[in-house]
């Protein structure tokens, strides 16, 4: 970093700072043609996938009949694609072909994201108007779910003032100058292109789950590696689960997720959620109920006794502990990798 702020500094020269800005002009237009173009072949896609679902399923896709074309498709499909075909993921592309019947009124200038948001809107005016101002402003994904979020349309009808309005969105949700196509998960699972985990934690925090993992793995205790930066989905939401492993002596999953901060009510939430999703998703026969550990800089023990249920027995492994590391062991791990990376600076 030095070597290249000495550089920078001989440089006087506006030239080369022209030609830096120009080639990294063409750089980001040409990953803005590229997403336009995946996002587009995506949306035509999942419409026709929709289509296909709502006429093979009929009516009622969450029938016995429907259920069963649905599981059969997901399996078929997920052997052959990889991601981005499970049921769920299904019965959305379905309800987008209901919500949008007429193929030729989708706009290609908004991206499946921008479809996920709309789909949400039931009223049929409301939805057209944001889907027309998505495209007339040049919203991005996250602007269109704060206008829906806000009622921008009851308040746009509402208001005598309809400029300030309108305008008030680039206050409260600034557009990002471009977006990175390899670091939308619609798109990696639409291409069946790996995640990759170092996109989703900063250094510091991947150095300190490296860690973990290597250390858990030697500890033994039963311990098998399943998955880092476990990516899952829900209604179009995205989570990542730092790691996860399954203890074949406990014969449970045991996930955990490291926060760097303080923990918060949220976060305990959040492992509340993952320990949910494997319970109902991820469980095998004979498995006992998966596991969570939050690992974090500093905790609030009265936050974690008022956000838990009184009789839990899942989050931080109360009743387990006797096989997993204990808290005193974890800390001692992770603040020695912490400390050791802070001595290479």
């Amino acid at each position: 970093m030095d070597e290249l702020m000495k550089r920078e500094n001989s440089l006087s020269d506006p030239q080369p700072e022209d030609a830096y800005r120009s080639i990294r002009g063409y750089v980001i237009e040409a990953q803005r043609q590229v997403y336009t173009a995946v996002n587009a072949a995506m949306v035509t896609a999942y419409w026709k996938i929709g289509k296909s679902i709502f006429e093979a399923c009929g009516e009622n896709d969450r029938a016995a009949y429907g259920k069963q074309v649905l599981q059969y498709i997901s399996d078929r499909m997920t052997a052959e694609f990889g991601k981005g075909f499970d049921e769920s993921n299904l019965r959305n592309m379905r309800r987008f072909y209901l919500a949008f019947p007429i193929q030729d009124a989708l706009r290609p200038e908004l991206s499946w994201t921008h479809y996920r948001y709309l789909m949400k809107v039931s009223d049929t005016e409301a939805r057209t108007f944001y889907m027309e101002e998505a495209v007339k402003a040049g919203w991005s994904s996250r602007q269109l779910a704060r206008q829906i979020n806000t009622m921008y349309y009851q308040r746009i009808l509402a208001s005598r003032d309809t400029e300030s309005v309108a305008a008030e969105i680039q206050t409260t949700e600034p557009k990002p100058e471009y977006e990175r196509i390899i670091k939308d998960p619609y798109v990696l699972e639409f291409l069946d292109l790996p995640a990759n985990e170092h996109f989703y934690e900063s250094t510091l925090e991947q150095a300190l789950i490296g860690h973990l993992q290597k250390f858990l793995l030697e500890l033994g205790r039963g311990f098998s590696f399943v998955a880092r930066q476990k990516h899952f989905n829900v209604d179009g939401r995205h989570f990542y689960i730092d790691l996860v492993f399954y203890n074949y002596i406990l014969k449970c999953f045991v996930l955990i997720d490291l926060k760097t901060g303080d923990l918060t009510h949220q976060d305990i939430g959040q492992m509340q959620m993952y320990v949910n999703y494997f319970t109902r998703y991820m469980m095998n026969e004979g498995d006992n109920p998966p596991v969570g550990l939050l690992l974090c800089a500093q905790k609030s023990d009265t936050l974690v006794r008022l956000t838990l249920p009184e009789d839990n027995r899942q989050i931080y492994a109360a009743k387990y502990m006797p096989y997993l590391p204990t808290e005193e062991e974890l800390k001692r791990e992770l603040k020695l990798e912490e400390f050791e990376r802070l001595e290479d600076v």
